[in-house]
């Protein structure tokens, strides 16, 4: 079979070790969605509130690859939620001495 197809041959060996691969990383691969939210609220509360730097500048430092579908600053509340990927998460400035958290 190698010999008379030798392209779907190969082709089948690279669909196996990727499929190998994903098996491997599964869990990586789950953890994803949740990277770019959580990145995106936990740093714009600290460039926003932790550094005191514009929200313009801030905006452009969490800027990533992977757009965000949602994102929302409530300055009085000092609370940051991003959506990415399906998932949600939302970061709070708690003080000068414990900076931003991580919340859901």
């Amino acid at each position: 079979m190698i010999r008379r197809r030798p392209l779907s041959s190969v082709l089948l060996l690279l669909l196996l070790v990727l499929l190998g691969w994903i098996w491997h990383e599964r869990l990586n691969l789950h953890a994803f969605p949740d990277i770019i939210g959580a990145y995106t609220a936990k740093e714009y509360c600290s460039c926003r509130y932790v550094q005191g730097l514009p929200a313009d500048y801030c905006q452009g430092y969490v800027k990533q690859y992977v757009p965000t579908s949602a994102f929302a600053d409530n300055p009085q509340k000092r609370v940051v939620t991003a959506s990415g990927l399906g998932r949600t998460h939302s970061a709070q400035w708690l003080g000068e001495r414990q900076g931003c958290r991580l919340f859901h």
